[in-house]
């Protein structure tokens, strides 16, 4: 993740993820702020230009490690792999498996064991929705 990934604007801050930005709610965007104009790391230590990167790693032009990242994390108190854990099986309630699996780049069978094991069934949604009865109010 870049610098150019976080947009701060006015009173809002947005993340680039994807093809849609994303608005971070506070306290979120006060940090992500904090973050972007304190990025700290061995790369960025005498460096001629600034890295591009928003968490430096130990290397010119290279991020942090995933390894690195989470152990700041952990030092901090932050669990990032329990909160991922939480995020994905709240997700797996909410939306079909294949949504899922299409969204995530994760194989269909992987999101229907998550939608089984956090209690989202959605075996019979197609069935349901199909069963729905037709507005005549709704435009296509």
């Amino acid at each position: 993740m870049t610098i150019e990934d976080v947009e701060a604007v006015a009173h809002e801050v947005r993340l680039h993820l994807g093809d849609a930005p994303v608005q971070l709610p506070e306290p979120v965007a006060a940090l992500a702020r904090v973050v972007a104009a304190n990025r700290k790391g061995h790369a960025t230590i005498g460096a001629l230009t600034p890295s591009p990167w928003l968490f430096p790693g130990g290397q010119p032009g290279r991020p942090i490690s995933t390894t690195q990242l989470t152990q700041r994390l952990n030092q901090l108190g932050i669990r990032p792999n329990q909160a991922r854990s939480t995020a994905l099986f709240q997700l797996a309630t909410e939306i079909p498996a294949a949504i899922l699996a299409r969204t995530l780049g994760i194989h269909t069978d992987v999101a229907v064991a998550w939608q089984r094991l956090s209690a989202g069934d959605w075996a019979t949604y197609a069935a349901e929705v199909s069963q729905r009865p037709i507005r005549t109010d709704q435009r296509h």
